[in-house]
């Protein structure tokens, strides 16, 4: 198969498996969810889901947030690791929400990757999710599975995200990335992976070493 023809197939398989696809991480406006992505990095989502009910108590608007101390913050964020510098990242981005933006989240990419804490990824899940604007959040479980598969040769995420950009619609964007994670986490595995039982692996032809 070529490039264009294993991404079609994907594409499929993906609208087939994955029909609806709801935000893995809880969350109730922008903020909340820039918030809760923020936490994720280097941290599951179910992990996150079980800390951010107990910070959002507290606070769950720029303003709440931006009256909590930061250790108060750090207390609660523990169990998502980076807890130092999440939580002074969370407290300065809801300063600056409130002081540039009117406590809003900014709508565009660089203004939110100006954002402390908040990375091209996570600007990219925001930008998508919250406002439905078209986006390819590229985190390793995708980067790993575009390899797999054999849809780019990046060698990081940049690199596959312009090659997976290249080779799906532009309106398949929002939905597939997530589409991509939860397949990952369903029927392929970076370890432990049964090639001939994965709906798509079985049938394009796989790196395995990936």
């Amino acid at each position: 198969m070529t490039k264009k023809e294993k991404a079609k197939f994907v594409l499929g398989q993906l609208e087939m498996l994955y029909p609806t696809t709801p935000i893995p991480l809880s969350h109730e406006d922008p903020y909340t969810l820039l918030v809760a992505v923020l936490l994720s990095a280097q941290c599951t989502d179910e992990r996150v889901n079980k800390v951010t009910p107990g910070l959002f108590a507290l606070a769950n608007t720029p303003e709440e947030m931006a009256k909590l101390e930061v250790s108060d913050i750090m207390s609660i964020i523990r169990p998502c690791g980076l807890a130092p510098k999440k939580s002074q990242a969370i407290s300065d981005l809801s300063k600056i929400l409130i002081a540039k933006y009117k406590g809003m989240v900014p709508e565009s990419f660089e203004e939110l990757e100006e954002l402390p804490g908040v990375g091209h990824k996570t600007a990219s899940v925001v930008m998508s999710q919250a406002f439905g604007i078209p986006a390819f959040p590229v985190d390793t479980h995708i980067h790993r599975l575009a390899q797999r598969w054999g849809l780019t040769s990046g060698k990081n995420v940049k690199q596959t995200e312009s090659d997976l950009k290249s080779l799906f619609p532009k309106s398949s964007w929002n939905k597939l990335h997530l589409q991509i994670i939860f397949f990952g986490r369903e029927y392929c595995p970076a370890r432990g992976h049964d090639i001939s039982k994965c709906p798509i692996c079985s049938k394009i032809g796989v790196d395995k070493s990936k």
